[in-house]
């Protein structure tokens, strides 16, 4: 077992040698880890982890590994929660059935629609194809499945097809403050410096102090602008649905990207960048800040970046009144384009694995949006934008 667990470390890339090797198996000998797997966990990763930047593929690699070793079957008796009678009413279709369901013709049919149905309807509906309710394969409502459909009174995502959602959506602010994690995205992050030294002279000169008070004869401290990151930074967050998957990930960024960048300003979005964006999602109804305004407040000399999975109907990007939450006069191409054109240097770290963009329509167009300049949201992925944006 010990054998291949060294062997899966060395073809996943943690360089691992048969000396650290040799040491574990000392330290297991002398019962070091007690026979506790969380013990051993912590004992092979000190003996065989040099580098923090490979901790991550150690634990996907101990977990493969050792999955299992202290699994516990669970009492039977245990009573059927409460959630699972509650979702009894959603109905999951076959991938036959699926494909058996046809749109309702595009988005102002689907809103034609949806405006009949309200007219006529009287009462709450289960199940069908036709009316507002839950179940079934109606294009409106929640619980059901439609290829494109109108989201109404539903608890979060499910299949990722709603065109429009009517809900009242509330969001959380990133946490700036998480700590756990962040300093391997710091080390990436650093590619993109330029120092400068600007301000007020605190700083003191030892060498200018020594130069002057060697050729005036008398002490005279020289003080001089504490040298920073000169690299102004524009970045706009993707918050909500989708997003709230990766927000681990996302706080992680955030945080590090507050303690790098001296001069960091974010804005928040949802799904696709639109007219408006916000800096508090507590206070995005009243205060949102005109993105003509974003344009012209900040100059060219900005960084770019985005951030978000880019996972959304492709009508949000391609078509005016397409947003899912709003009537938008202009698509969100539209601004992306103005974006990208006023600030030049850009990127977009997505955190859906690099593996799983071709099958997203969406993700497609925004990298194609972006001219191929999307990276996964991972350390090698900031790195290559961090690059990208010098």
């Amino acid at each position: 077992m010990f054998i291949a667990f060294f062997e899966a470390l060395k073809s996943a890339g943690v360089p691992v040698s048969v000396r650290e090797y040799l040491t574990l198996m000392e330290a297991m000998d002398k019962d070091v880890a007690g026979r506790q797997v969380d013990a051993f966990y912590y004992l092979a990763r000190a003996t065989l982890v040099k580098d923090e930047r490979h901790l991550d593929r150690f634990d996907q690699v101990f977990g493969q590994c050792f999955k299992g070793l202290e699994a516990a079957l669970g009492e039977e008796g245990h009573s059927i929660p409460q959630d699972w009678l509650r979702k009894l009413a959603e109905k999951h279709l076959t991938e036959e059935e699926k494909q058996q369901i046809e749109a309702l013709g595009g988005l102002d049919a689907l809103l034609e629609t949806l405006k009949k149905r309200l007219e006529e309807q009287k009462g709450r509906h289960q199940g069908g194809s036709k009316w507002i309710g839950t179940a079934g394969t109606s294009p409106f409502g929640a619980y059901g499945y439609n290829p494109e459909g109108v989201r109404i009174g539903q608890d979060g995502n499910r299949n990722f097809r709603a065109v429009k959602v009517w809900d009242k959506r509330e969001f959380r602010d990133f946490d700036d403050k998480v700590e756990l994690g962040t300093r391997n995205i710091k080390v990436a992050l650093r590619r993109l410096r330029k120092f400068a030294r600007i301000g007020a002279p605190e700083e003191l000169d030892l060498d200018g102090t020594i130069r002057e008070t060697a050729r005036q004869g008398y002490l005279d401290v020289r003080l001089r602008p504490e040298r920073r990151n000169s690299v102004k930074v524009l970045l706009f967050l993707d918050v909500g649905g989708s997003m709230d998957w990766h927000v681990a990930q996302v706080e992680e960024l955030f945080s590090a990207a507050r303690t790098e960048f001296k001069h960091l300003e974010h804005f928040y979005f949802h799904n696709c960048v639109y007219e408006s964006v916000w800096r508090s999602n507590a206070r995005r109804a009243g205060e949102r800040v005109a993105l003509h305004d974003v344009l012209h407040t900040f100059g060219h000399d900005y960084k770019l970046i985005f951030v978000g999975d880019a996972s959304m109907s492709p009508y949000e990007i391609t078509l005016a009144n397409g947003s899912v939450e709003h009537s938008n006069a202009e698509p969100g191409k539209v601004w992306l384009s103005r974006l990208t054109a006023t600030y030049p240097h850009a990127a977009w770290l997505n955190p859906v694995p690099e593996a799983h963009w071709g099958y997203t329509d969406s993700i497609r167009l925004i990298r194609h949006i972006m001219e191929d300049r999307m990276f996964p949201l991972t350390v090698s992925g900031i790195d290559a934008a961090m690059r990208e944006l010098t």
